[in-house]
């Protein structure tokens, strides 16, 4: 999930009682830790013998009906029992993995496609311009800083000496205004847990103690005497796993201890499960923002020029988002979908900034808006048929120009600080490489900033946009990439990659990984399915909560476009996605398991009955809905639930679950629970495999090289499948 789970029987009393309608039986675990010696992969015979994993009597009742959970223990990611099931797991798909006989090919390849300098635009604080570089294969990207456009640049920050193995990440970097501190944030493990250290950028010297145990938080500083951050308190049992409830806003002062971090908003006295507060570069207001779910906040503003002056509610509700994109003034400049689903941006007044006061700066259209400040201008992108457009406006709603841009693809970076003259923006598309452009704001001129130099010929591929029909008629887009020249025999391998929730849409990008599938024939395919943002929060609700078999329709319908328009066929077609999208692979998995020839659900959530119980995935009920919520929504999300829609003796596809044992973000119990019941039923030859990493995460802040081994894991499978050797 973009920001983006279920108990032992250790953390029982954490929960306190069962939800309404909802029964929950203790947690029994197998009596000894079991010795799965016979797992593995014989590549004489060609015999995948995969764990025996055990089953326990849990039964869970919902609403006067239970439901059995046999693979409950494996939640619990401190037990003994589960560390051998992960790595009995991980010698089978290894020992299958490594028979491959292009394996290592792909992964040289990949290394070499990979290995090529990365250069971020510069951004100045203080003295200094700071911009982040990568020679290509490093794990981790280095910041570096100038005193002058041209002067010879230093490092500043180096993440890959935070760890040897790569495993610990830079997770955020903030600098007071002056550019005289900077706290940054790190993560190991992949976890979303933080430690955030502050140093002076001078002498490099750290100030005060490292903070501990920060989670969904950015850094704000208030001038130069500290900075706002939002956690929660570490939950018993697993942090990785366990549930987390109240999320706080704290201001912390440089030098103090962080026991004595004033609290600001939220824990008990105002629970809330997400919270984070920035202050307005004019340093006037503290802005928070609060919400239950991934949809919908409440907004405050505090003035921090008054002294003990309250928060103020602006929005009161959790109906619509909203935000604060600058303030001019007494202005306050609102970007919100409050009687606006395609987002609009409002103006209101400090002393009475309600709702009933707000008036149109830049009106809803029929395309989806979002605005950035730069200068003295607004940048407003739109996104039509899901390809971005950007035009310029002064400060009071006045058009300038429309911005523009090399070409059709996705733009971004259109904000800067008030008193700059310049930004910076990328731009790219399937077939284009990231590259950074300058803009003069006064001018409207765009210049060539910086250029990837890959090895890539983008005039030997061709990119289509096509729209298909999904089950109901509704009309999907989807983005077609492929070689000039391929025929479309219904042969070629295609990779058909979709997310489909959370109003996260899914744009036109560069990918370096997929190289090596273009140009070995492949086809990638990406609809931009309801569940997202494409068109608006029309689009999403239209794939949240009981629309959620929309989504399922219109990926399967992708699907069955391009094997019946000659782009692939079943034996030949690979679905995947990761989180939501992981999801998304599972249910089609089960609903269609003819429809495809290989299957990569990642990271998914894959209990929809148990989902919200893990971490802080209640956020996710806007979106999912629970099944303690009422009858109807549990049999909905029985119905299609992953996990618990697997059937006995289906011939499912040849599939690699992917996961981490750090993912605290959509936990590994998920893909544990859902490889156990799928290895258990299916009645064909194809293999089930699971790959769980070590000592990552949900996906951020992984190392280079654990990326390039897992895409060179999945094409590896994928073609070996398929029975195509691609360099042959």
């Amino acid at each position: 999930m973009k920001l983006q789970f279920l108990p032992f029987l250790l953390w029982v009393p954490l929960l306190a009682l069962p939800a309404f309608g909802q029964e929950q039986s203790e947690v029994p675990y197998p009596e000894s830790v079991t010795v799965y010696d016979q797992a593995g992969f014989d590549s004489e015979s060609g015999v995948i013998t995969y764990p025996d994993t055990p089953k326990t009597d849990v039964i869970d009742t919902y609403f006067g009906h239970e439901v059995a959970d046999p693979y409950r223990w494996l939640e619990d990611d401190l037990s003994d029992q589960t560390k051998a099931w992960v790595e009995a797991q991980n010698k089978v798909t290894f020992d299958y993995l490594g028979h491959i006989p292009f394996r290592d090919t792909i992964r040289d390849r990949l290394r070499e496609d990979w290995n090529y300098e990365r250069v971020s635009p510069p951004t100045r604080y203080g003295d200094y311009y700071y911009f982040s570089r990568n020679d290509g294969l490093q794990n981790h990207s280095v910041i570096y800083r100038r005193s002058s456009p041209d002067a010879e640049p230093e490092v500043f920050l180096d993440p890959n000496s935070f760890s040897e193995d790569g495993t610990t990440s830079l997770a955020g970097l903030s600098f007071t205004q002056d550019g005289s501190l900077a706290a940054y944030a790190i993560s190991e493990g992949g976890s979303d847990w933080r430690r955030v250290i502050v140093i002076d950028t001078e002498t490099y010297e750290t100030i005060g103690d490292t903070l501990e145990n920060i989670k969904f938080s950015g850094i704000s500083w208030r001038g130069n005497e500290g900075f706002y951050y939002s956690s929660y308190d570490l939950p018993d049992g697993s942090q990785l796993s366990a549930r987390t409830e109240m999320h706080q806003l704290f201001f912390h002062e440089i030098g103090t201890p962080q026991a004595e971090d004033e609290l600001i908003f939220g824990g008990e006295s105002m629970p809330r499960r997400y919270v984070s507060g920035g202050v307005t570069e004019d340093q006037r207001f503290l802005v928070i923002t609060a919400a239950e779910s991934t949809t919908g906040n409440e907004l405050y503003i505090k003035d921090l020029t008054t002294e003990d002056a309250r928060i103020h509610p602006v929005v009161d509700n959790f109906d619509n988002t909203h935000r604060i994109i600058t303030t001019e003034g007494d202005r306050l400049l609102i970007f919100t979908n409050l009687d606006a689903q395609n987002y609009r941006l409002v103006e209101a007044s400090v002393s009475d900034p309600s709702p009933d006061n707000w008036t149109d700066l830049i009106p809803e259209t029929e395309h989806v808006l979002s605005v950035g400040r730069a200068g003295n201008s607004l940048f407003a992108s739109y996104l039509i048929d899901v390809q971005t457009s950007v035009f310029q406006y002064d400060l009071s709603g006045e058009l300038i120009r429309e911005v523009e841009l090399p070409g059709i693809g996705t733009a971004g970076g259109f904000s800067a600080r008030s008193h700059e003259t310049m930004l910076y923006y990328t731009f790219t598309s399937f077939t284009y490489p990231a590259t950074s452009f300058s803009y003069d704001i006064e001018s409207g001129t765009s210049e060539l900033y910086r250029t990837p130099d890959i090895n890539f010929d983008s005039e030997a591929y061709v990119t289509e946009q096509i729209f298909y029909e999904s089950k109901d008629g509704t009309k999907i887009p989807m983005f077609i990439t492929y070689k000039k020249g391929l025929e479309m025999d219904g042969t070629n391998p295609t990779y058909l990659y979709a997310y489909g929730g959370f109003n996260v849409s899914l744009r036109p990008s560069f990918s370096v990984q997929r190289l090596i599938w273009l140009e070995n024939g492949g086809i990638y395919a990406q609809p931009n399915i309801r569940g997202g943002g494409e068109y608006g929060e029309s689009w999403h609700l239209a794939g949240v909560r009981k629309n959620k078999q929309n989504v399922f329709d219109d990926f399967i319908a992708a699907g069955e476009f391009l094997i019946e328009n000659g782009y692939t066929s079943s034996d030949k077609l690979a679905i995947a996605g990761g989180s939501n999208g992981g999801l998304l692979v599972g249910a089609v998995m089960n609903q269609r398991p003819d429809l495809a020839r290989i299957a990569f659900p990642a990271v998914g959530v894959l209990d929809m009955l148990r989902y919200h119980t893990f971490t802080a995935g209640a956020g996710w009920a806007f979106d999912y809905g629970t099944a303690e919520e009422s009858e109807e929504m549990f049999h909905y999300l029985k119905g299609y639930s992953p996990l618990h829609n697997v059937e006995a003796g289906t011939v499912y596809p040849s599939t690699m679950i992917t996961t981490a044992d750090h993912d605290d973000r959509v936990v590994p119990a998920h893909s544990y629970k859902f490889a156990s019941a799928l290895q258990a039923a299916h009645a064909g030859d194809n293999p089930v495999l699971i790959r769980i990493e070590t000592m990552a995460g949900h996906g951020a802040g992984r190392s280079t090289q654990s990326v390039i081994e897992e895409w060179a894991d999945r094409y590896a499978f994928a073609w070996y499948e398929m029975g195509i050797n691609p360099f042959e």
